[in-house]
């Protein structure tokens, strides 16, 4: 499989303008460079992996979306897509769920 990152950076610019944040600003976000954002968002820079997880936090996304397009550009956070994938469940699910969630968060 081969990797596109202009297709990359497509969705990186994307998904910024929706936040209505300027290069910059994800520049001092990520503590990158501007003219680095730059060549990101036109396909001239392949990311690093620590990139891609540091643009996923501050453009509020998934790598699933980054890097393959896979659902959408504003996800949300790791919570926020939780709660959506238990939404989904039947009201049994649910209940399941929580009683996991309890056992999981209870003081030894």
């Amino acid at each position: 499989m081969d990797i596109n990152y202009k297709e990359i950076g497509k969705r990186m610019a994307k998904r910024r303008k929706e936040l209505s944040l300027k290069q910059y600003q994800v520049c001092e976000m990520i503590d990158v460079n501007y003219k680095y954002i730059s060549n990101l968002e036109t396909g001239r820079s392949a990311p690093s992996l620590e990139v891609i997880m540091k643009l996923c936090t501050a453009l509020q996304t998934t790598p699933d979306y980054l890097l393959i397009g896979i659902g959408s550009g504003n996800g949300g956070t790791p919570d926020e897509l939780l709660i959506k994938k238990i939404s989904r469940l039947s009201p049994k699910d649910r209940r399941i769920i929580n009683g996991l969630v309890d056992l999981m968060t209870q003081e030894e």
